[in-house]
């Protein structure tokens, strides 16, 4: 069981979502907006995605109430060492700071406070050796008590110079073996009374069993044992750590940002309430590593925005480009960002997000590689936006860009498709893959003349060099009047993205599964009005594609419901579930008139990189019936006309073959 370190009652995580204040550098610009889509639709409450944790008993009550008195006992006693560090630091000098031991800062967790417990018992248990060491530091200040031969000045000062400073050295290793005594103990009798009420605690520097479990915060779906001792099987992997909920704003206040914690806790419920999860390969995730990170991104973004505080002071200025505190804005809500919307938490974040990005890499190899069918990475914080040297839109490091990068360079893997049907496009992806013929990366998303977040992706923009064709930018015009929704979206998906997906035949499918698009969400956050079944058929769609190998990494989404309805239907799929059929109204309706402008002018951007658009250009107006009727005549038509053909070339050759053997009597 994994408990937050902030409470739920002084910082929620999971919670109904409330209007969501836009600032002036927000998603989309206030001079963009009309007063009406000021008014923000209220997101319904957390209760209404049926994600709510399920009762407790009251065995599970007495260890929940168990576990926090023992987070609490770990604060406590981190700050206490806090306090004795500062204690001991006071007492040495500024010039022998080299000599200072390592100061503990609030971004250690639990296992990092562990390691150092071991530490600090390797180092300091040993009684014997360490009296040898005060003992030899004692020799040292008699030795430098001794009067000095000569009577120069200089050298006496210099004498008494050298004895001060030993003296403070020997009193540091003295307090700092008593302090370091005392902490042992307090943490030995801790053990034994925990112990004593049945519950075993360890103070190793491994990482615990119920921490490396792929469990929401609130251990509120404990693991069944059959699924706790199965084998790994050849299934739907999925993928998801409770340390991703540590990114957020330190104002608490998740209303004020739409990507919250909430968002991926609901989900993993989710999939837990409908029995999906028990059904799926749950795989633990890690941190991406510096080197991974930099396969798409700078090497100053990753040390800036993928290292610690105190290891980011002691950089090299000149790697940083500029100054740390220009990187980073004050927010109104009192936290801080690196712009209006996009929060950053000093202690969690950089953490969080590498986590996010390992966790994606992790999954793609497994499915890459043959180990799992296919996959769903539950990952915050998004990343598509991510350029670079840029964060932006919630996004630091591009998760989904990463793992193509390594997907190419560790596993030789020859063509990839990206599929990106986030609301808003993925101006990172499309970055980092612009010049790249072996990268096909298709986005639908909402334009509007570049007037919506982030104003790239216009459908002319197709590449560069030899990457020219290999961008696909299905970018929606019109606003939102009307809307667009599940017919516009498989409209396109029937008539650009899979045609052009079965001419480059890939071998595997990456898709920045965002979910903004969801009805649901207010118009400066998506305000289109897509079903969450839709994504379910588009999934089942792209899963026909590089043999089954298709993995989905979570963006975008903040409307709790819609998320965790599309996410359900997306995994659903994915497990090969029968879906529920199209409803008779969506396969009879056309895509309105601004999407079909839209559609029509990407196939004609993109007709001479892709011959198989030609076909599809006259039946962007038909409505999905009515082109199966059509695709179905053709098919009719093809098949006659073949049956023709084998009819009339056989019977020569019928006869040829008759003719030796009517001879043959005659012999």
């Amino acid at each position: 069981m994994v408990l937050l370190e902030q409470s739920t009652a002084q910082n929620p995580l999971v919670s109904g979502l409330g209007t969501l204040p836009l600032h002036a550098q927000s998603l989309v610009g206030a001079d963009r907006l009309s007063p009406s889509i000021h008014k923000l639709r209220q997101h319904r409450p957390l209760g209404r995605t049926q994600s709510s944790p399920l009762p407790q008993n009251s065995q599970a009550l007495q260890q929940l109430v168990i576990q926090q008195q023992h987070q609490q006992f770990l604060e406590k006693h981190k700050q206490q060492f806090q306090q004795q560090q500062l204690h001991i630091n006071k007492m040495l000098p500024k010039s022998n700071e080299a000599s200072r031991q390592h100061e503990s800062h609030p971004e250690e967790t639990e296992e990092e406070l562990r390691e150092h417990q071991t530490f600090v018992e390797d180092q300091y248990i040993d009684s014997t050796a360490n009296q040898k060491e005060i003992q030899r530091l004692t020799q040292v200040v008699h030795v430098k008590q001794e009067p000095a031969e000569n009577d120069d000045d200089g050298e006496q000062e210099e004498l008494e110079a050298g004895q001060r400073q030993a003296e403070q050295e020997l009193l540091f290793r003295q307090q700092t073996l008593l302090l370091e005594q005392q902490r042992i103990h307090q943490l030995r009798n801790y053990q034994a009374s925990m112990e004593a009420a049945g519950i075993p605690v360890s103070f190793s520097g491994h990482r615990p069993l119920s921490r490396a479990q792929s469990s929401p915060a609130s251990a509120n779906f404990p693991l069944s044992t059959q699924e706790t001792q199965c084998k790994p099987q050849f299934t739907t992997g999925l993928v998801y750590d409770t340390l991703m909920l540590k990114h957020q704003c330190v104002c608490g206040n998740t209303n004020s940002h739409p990507e919250h914690a909430g968002r991926i806790q609901s989900i993993w419920s989710r999939l837990q309430e409908t029995g999906l999860r028990s059904k799926c390969e749950c795989i633990r995730g890690r941190k991406a590593t510096l080197e991974e990170l930099q396969t798409v991104h700078s090497e100053a973004h990753t040390l800036i925005y993928g290292t610690n505080p105190l290891n980011r002071q002691k950089l090299d200025s000149k790697k940083l480009l500029g100054s740390l505190t220009s990187l980073f804005v004050r927010l109104p809500c009192g936290g801080i960002g690196v712009d209006n919307d996009t929060i950053w938490n000093e202690v969690h974040s950089f953490s969080a997000a590498r986590l996010a990005v390992g966790c994606v890499i992790e999954l793609v190899f497994k499915v890459a590689t043959g180990e799992l069918k296919n996959g769903f990475a539950v990952v915050r914080p998004p990343g598509h936006h991510a350029e670079e040297s840029t964060p932006m839109g919630f996004c630091y490091f591009n998760s989904v860009a990463i793992s193509a990068k390594l997907l190419q360079q560790r596993l030789n893997v020859n063509k990839i498709l990206i599929v990106d049907w986030d609301v808003h496009h993925g101006n990172g992806t499309q970055q980092a893959f612009y010049s790249d013929p072996n990268v096909l990366y298709i986005s639908l998303h909402r334009y509007d003349d570049g007037n919506f977040f982030p104003g790239s992706g216009a459908p002319d923009e197709v590449g560069i060099g030899l990457g020219v064709g290999f961008n696909v930018n299905i970018a929606f015009t019109g606003g939102l009047n009307p809307p667009i929704g599940d017919p516009e979206y498989l409209t396109a998906f029937r008539t650009i993205v899979m045609p052009i997906a079965h001419e480059f035949a890939p071998d595997v499918v990456l898709v920045s599964s965002g979910f903004d698009a969801v009805e649901g969400h207010p118009a400066p956050l998506g305000g289109y009005n897509l079903s969450a079944k839709c994504f379910g058929y588009l999934t089942k769609e792209l899963m026909g594609l590089a043999g089954g190998r298709i993995i989905l990494a979570l963006e975008g989404g903040h409307d709790l419901t819609a998320i965790c309805d599309a996410s359900e239907a997306c995994v659903s799929a994915l497990l090969g579930n029968e879906l529920d059929p199209i409803p008779e109204k969506i396969l009879q309706q056309t895509a309105n008139i601004n999407a079909v402008h839209s559609i029509e002018k990407v196939i004609e951007i993109h007709s001479k990189y892709w011959h198989s658009l030609q076909h599809y250009s006259s039946t962007v107006s038909y409505s999905l019936i009515d082109a199966q009727k059509c695709d179905n005549e053709e098919a009719e038509t093809v098949t006659a006309m073949a049956s023709l053909s084998v009819g009339v070339k056989p019977l020569p050759e019928k006869n040829l073959d008759e003719e030796p053997m009517e001879e043959d009597p005659l012999l």
